[in-house]
C-alpha cells in the first residue's frame, strides 16, 4: 500500500513531466546541430567547387557589366539655307543610303542657277569675240604698215620738191642781179621754196604719225592676244570662273533635297514643314544599327592581359542570357572617362583620394548576330573577355 501512496505517485508523475521536455529539447538541439554541420559542409563544398571552377575557367577571363552599345551615328545637316517644304521620314523609321529625308524650297536656288548659266554663256561669247578681234587687229597692223609706206613716199616727194625749189631759187637769184629775171619771178621762186620746206616738214610728221598708229595697232593686237594666248574657250579663266559659279549654283539646287548619308534608323528629328533652317544646323540623326559596337568600361586592374583581337562574349539586358553575342576586342580608348570629363579630377591637390579608374575597351560585334537580334545605342551590356591567350 505504501507503493501506491497518492502523494508519491503525484511526485513521480511530476518528475516524468519535468524529465520528458528536457529530453525532447536535447534531441532538437542535436538535430539542429547536425543540420548546421550539413549546411556548413554544403557551403564549403560549393565554395570549393566555385573556387575550382574559377581557377579552371574564370581565371582566364575578365568581365564587366559597365558596358553600353554605341555607334558612329551620322548627323544630318543641310548645306543651304531655305524653308522646309516636305519631311519624308519620322523617328524610328529605317532608311537606306540615298533615300530622301526632306526637301527644301528650291525657288531661290533655281533663279541663282539660271543667272549663273547666263553668265557662263556670256563669258563664252566674250572669249569668242576676243579671239575674233585678234584677226581684225592683225589686219589693222597691215593697214597701218601701208600708211607708213604712203607717208614715206610723200616724204620722198616733199624732199624732191624742196630740192627743185632750192635749185630754181638759186638760179633766179643769180640772174636777178643782171636784170634777166624780174622781181616778181624771184619772189615766186622764194615762195615755192618756202612751200616745199613746209611740205617736207609735214611729210616727216605724216611718217611719224603713221609709225605711231602702226605701233598702237600692234600693242592692241598684243593685248588682245594676251587674253586668249594658250587658252581655249573651255580653259579661259573667265569662262572657267563662270562655269564654276554655274556648277556651284547647280550643286546648291541639288542640295535642296537632303538624302540619307548611311543606312540606319532615324532618331532625334528636329525639323517640321514650314520651318526655315540655316546651313549647318542639325535636323536629325541616322543611327547605323547594323554596325553598332560596345564600349566596355573595365577597371584598370583588369586590363593586364587584355589585347586587341581577343574574343568577347556579351549579353544584353534587352534579350537576357538566352542571347549571347560574340565579339572581338578592337582597341582601347586614349584615356579614361575622368580624363576627358568637363571638370577633370585634380589629383595634385592635398585632399586627393585614389579612385580606381575605368578604361573604355571597344568591342566589335558579329553583323549576322546583330541582324538576328538588333541592338540600339545606349543599351546596357555585360562583356566577358577571354584572356587565356594573353601574355
Amino acid at each position: 500500500m505504501a507503493d501506491r501512496d497518492p502523494i508519491k505517485l503525484q511526485k513521480a508523475e511530476h518528475l516524468e513531466e519535468v524529465v520528458v521536455p528536457d529530453a525532447e529539447k536535447t534531441a532538437d538541439a542535436l538535430r539542429k546541430s547536425r543540420r548546421t554541420k550539413v549546411l556548413l559542409a554544403l557551403v564549403a563544398a560549393k565554395l570549393a567547387i566555385g573556387g575550382g571552377w574559377y581557377m579552371l575557367h574564370d581565371s582566364g577571363s575578365v568581365s564587366t557589366d559597365n558596358a553600353y552599345v554605341a555607334a558612329d551615328s551620322a548627323q544630318v545637316t543641310p548645306l543651304v539655307s531655305a524653308a522646309v517644304t516636305d519631311v519624308a521620314v519620322v523617328n524610328t523609321q529605317v532608311v537606306r543610303k540615298g533615300q530622301v529625308l526632306l526637301r527644301l524650297d528650291d525657288s531661290d536656288a533655281r533663279l541663282s542657277l539660271a543667272k549663273a548659266e547666263a553668265e557662263y554663256f556670256k563669258a563664252r561669247r566674250q572669249f569668242s569675240q576676243t579671239a575674233a578681234n585678234s584677226g581684225s587687229l592683225a589686219a589693222q597692223i597691215n593697214a597701218r604698215e601701208a600708211d607708213v609706206g604712203q607717208a614715206q613716199a610723200q616724204l620722198a616727194s616733199a624732199k624732191a620738191s624742196l630740192d627743185k625749189a632750192r635749185i630754181d631759187l638759186g638760179r633766179r637769184s643769180e640772174l636777178a642781179s643782171s636784170g634777166a629775171v624780174s622781181g616778181e619771178e624771184l619772189t615766186n621762186a622764194k615762195n615755192a621754196y618756202s612751200t616745199a620746206q613746209a611740205n617736207l616738214v609735214l611729210a616727216r610728221a605724216g611718217v611719224a604719225q603713221a609709225a605711231a598708229t602702226k605701233g598702237a595697232a600692234r600693242e592692241s593686237w598684243a593685248a588682245n592676244q594676251a587674253l586668249i594666248l594658250g587658252s581655249t574657250i573651255d580653259t579661259s579663266p573667265e569662262v572657267a570662273a563662270a562655269k564654276a559659279k554655274r556648277d556651284q549654283a547647280r550643286l546648291d539646287l541639288q542640295r535642296t533635297i537632303i538624302r540619307a548619308p548611311i543606312d540606319g534608323v532615324v532618331t532625334n528629328r528636329q525639323v517640321q514643314v514650314g520651318q526655315r533652317i540655316s546651313a549647318g544646323s542639325p535636323v536629325m540623326t541616322i543611327v547605323p544599327v547594323a554596325s553598332v559596337y560596345v564600349d566596355a568600361n573595365f577597371k584598370e586592374g583588369q586590363l593586364k592581359k587584355v589585347m586587341p583581337g581577343q574574343p568577347v562574349e556579351l549579353t544584353s539586358d534587352l534579350y537576357g542570357d538566352d542571347v549571347v553575342y560574340h565579339g572581338t576586342v578592337a582597341g582601347f580608348s586614349g584615356g579614361t572617362g575622368s580624363a576627358f570629363a568637363l571638370i577633370p579630377a585634380q589629383n595634385a591637390t592635398g585632399n586627393w583620394i585614389k579612385v580606381v579608374q575605368r578604361l573604355p575597351v571597344r568591342v566589335t560585334l558579329d553583323p549576322k548576330e546583330l541582324a538576328k537580334h538588333p541592338l540600339r545605342v545606349g543599351l546596357s551590356m555585360e562583356a566577358k573577355i577571354d584572356t587565356s591567350g594573353g601574355k
